[in-house]
């Protein structure tokens, strides 16, 4: 699945100029960051913390949590990775549709996968871990929190892995640090590559209680965060005012482009709880879709059909700003007319 993914902008020679297709919000500034990251870039010129250990510690003191309780990664993908080696050969129940990497990675280790299509009728009886994206990619729908707990409590020999990459990006109520760190079965994954448009820098990290946050950190290989992300990390951790989004204005906003996209008679829109959509063409294949926007209109959308679950009618939006978005469903309805 490494070249399965979206944002898949290298692929195109004629150059991009509306990227919908990777999860990430495109509209913020990076001025500070950046100015703060050319001072700082003689940093690359010796090795880095081994461990990103100072970022650890300023990540923790935001989340009212222990240092012990945090492993800061390269990417939340690195997260999913360690977590797969730390419990390699167990056996793992993943629900479907999702992100591949949880897949991918227990097959690397070893892990008997089991799929589920629901999380209420999903069976975790003789399972050792549960893997749960929440929000989830691709379909955008966040699980009960209540029931979210009622499981983990329920079913203390299994470790519940939950994903919360784009947590800043729902209303919705999720499971907190503070509390998880308590439970022995239960892992948090965070992602600064959402929350700040981030996704060439690579940070994320995962939090648990320290005992399992410990097994993660002995698969860990040494410098894995490199002296520029940690540098960068360090800046997005104390400038979150530059960063803020009206986040009921984006959400409002991907209400208005379901909306317009259902009403063309031509697709569904499932419903999602943050920035994002999965959508299902009637008519037509959406690698069609997505070749005839990318290469006669510069928008890139994502093409779902290669999530499991899913099949060659599928593909996923980001919303961006509105006058973006305009353009990509009046480019949308062209297609629809010349298909």
């Amino acid at each position: 699945m490494i070249k399965g993914h979206g944002d898949d902008i290298f692929q195109y020679r004629n150059g991009i100029r509306m990227n919908f297709s990777s999860n990430v919000y495109g509209n913020v500034s990076h001025d500070g960051l950046n100015a703060y990251l050319c001072s700082v870039i003689s940093c690359i010129r010796s090795y880095p913390e081994p461990e990103p250990y100072s970022l650890e510690r300023l990540w923790a003191e935001q989340l009212d949590i222990v240092d012990a309780s945090i492993c800061v990664t390269n990417g939340a993908t690195e997260a999913i990775y360690l977590i797969a080696q730390a419990f390699r050969e167990n056996r793992s129940v993943i629900l479907m549709p999702t992100f591949s990497e949880y897949a991918d990675a227990c097959r690397l280790h070893s892990h008997e996968i089991i799929k589920a299509y629901s999380f209420e009728r999903m069976d975790i009886s003789g399972c050792d871990i549960c893997w749960i994206c929440n929000p989830n990619n691709p379909t955008g729908k966040a699980v009960d929190v209540d029931e979210l707990r009622k499981m983990i409590v329920n079913n203390p020999g299994c470790l519940f892995v939950i994903d919360q990459s784009y947590e800043a990006f729902t209303a919705v109520s999720l499971l907190s640090a503070k509390e998880t760190v308590m439970l022995p079965n239960v892992l948090l994954l965070h992602s600064m590559t959402k929350h700040f448009a981030i996704p060439g820098l690579r940070l994320g990290g995962v939090t648990g209680n320290p005992e399992l946050i410990n097994r993660l950190k002995k698969c860990k290989m040494p410098w894995s965060v490199n002296a520029l992300a940690i540098s960068a990390g360090h800046y997005l951790l104390t400038h979150h005012d530059e960063f803020e989004i009206d986040l009921p204005a984006l959400l409002c906003e991907k209400d208005r482009v379901a909306s317009a996209l259902e009403i063309t008679g031509e697709m569904d829109v499932m419903k999602s709880d943050t920035h994002y959509m999965l959508v299902r063409l009637k008519k037509g294949k959406a690698s069609e879709l997505k070749t005839f926007l990318a290469e006669e209109k510069g928008i890139l959308i994502r093409d779902a059909s290669n999530f499991d679950g899913l099949d060659e009618r599928f593909f996923r939006i980001a919303v961006q700003m509105p006058e973006e978005n305009d353009e990509l469903i009046n480019c949308i309805k062209e297609w629809i007319c010349i298909r």
